[in-house]
C-alpha cells in the first residue's frame, strides 16, 4: 500500500487520490469520524461535510463492500447516527458551558443580553435553526453548541436534530450513489473521473455564500440601549 505523500506526488488528481486512499485506508471509519466533528466539535467547522458526503454516495458500494460487506443503507445508517451523536455532543458541551456564560460578568466584549436574545431568537426559530443548519457549513458546527447554550428544549432539540440528519446525510449520500448509476447508464462515463471538479464545486456552493453573508455582509442600525447607551444586537 502506497503512503498517502507517495500517492499525492506520483499520480495525477488529488482529490480523486484522496477520496481513493480514504475509502483504501479505512474510508468509512474516517468518514464518520468527518461528519461527527463537523456536526457539533469545534475543530470540525472548516472540514468539507457536504463535498465528502456526496462523494462518499458516488463510491457507496465500495464503502459497504469494505466495511464487512453490509448493504449500503448500513452504512448510510452509520453516517447519520454519527451526524445525531456530533449534534448532540455539542448540545451537551452548550448546556455546560451556558450556566457559566450566564453567570459571567460582563465585559465590553460580552453582552448577558445577547444570549438572552440568541434564547428568544432559539424559542421562536430553534426548530428550522436545528434542521437548516444541517446543510449550511460551518453554521451546522456551532447551531447545537448555541442551542445547548440558551438551553433549547431537548426533546425538541433531538427530534428536529434526527430529522435534519436524516435529510442531509440521504439527500447528499443518495444523490452522489444514484446519480453516478445514472450517469454511468445514460453516458457511459463515471462521475469518480469527475471528482475534482464535482468536489469543488459543492465546496463553492455551499461553503462561499455562507462565508460572504457571515464576513462581507452588512451591519443593520439596531437601536440603542437605554442603560448602557450600547447599540441592541
Amino acid at each position: 500500500m502506497h503512503h498517502f505523500l507517495d500517492i499525492v506526488l506520483l499520480q495525477g488528481g488529488f482529490i480523486h487520490q484522496f477520496i481513493e486512499w480514504i475509502i483504501n485506508n479505512g474510508g468509512l471509519y474516517i468518514l464518520l469520524l468527518v461528519v461527527f466533528a463537523e456536526t457539533g466539535l469545534f475543530v470540525g467547522f472548516f472540514l468539507p461535510g457536504d463535498a465528502l458526503l456526496f462523494a462518499a454516495g458516488i463510491y457507496l458500494d465500495q464503502l459497504a463492500i469494505e466495511f464487512f460487506g453490509f448493504p449500503f443503507y448500513f452504512v448510510l445508517l452509520l453516517v447519520i447516527v454519527a451526524s445525531v451523536l456530533g449534534n448532540l455532543v455539542g448540545y451537551w458541551f452548550g448546556r455546560k458551558t451556558g450556566p457559566l456564560l450566564f453567570e459571567r460578568r460582563e465585559t465590553w466584549l460580552f453582552r448577558k443580553k445577547h444570549l438572552l436574545r440568541a434564547k428568544e431568537f432559539y424559542d421562536r426559530y430553534g426548530k428550522a435553526t436545528i434542521f437548516l443548519a444541517k446543510f449550511l457549513p460551518i453554521i451546522r458546527t456551532f447551531a447545537p453548541i448555541i442551542a445547548g447554550v440558551v438551553k433549547m428544549e431537548r426533546s425538541t432539540f433531538i427530534l428536529y436534530n434526527v430529522l435534519g440528519s436524516l435529510a442531509w446525510v440521504c439527500s447528499m449520500m443518495l444523490g452522489g450513489y444514484y446519480l453516478e448509476g445514472w450517469i454511468l447508464s445514460a453516458f457511459g462515463f463515471s462521475l469518480k473521473d469527475h471528482i475534482e471538479t464535482i468536489t469543488i464545486g459543492i465546496i463553492l456552493i455551499t461553503t462561499v455564500p455562507v462565508l460572504y453573508k457571515l464576513l462581507f455582509s452588512k451591519k443593520r442600525t439596531v437601536p440603542l440601549d437605554e442603560n448602557d447607551k450600547n447599540p441592541i444586537l
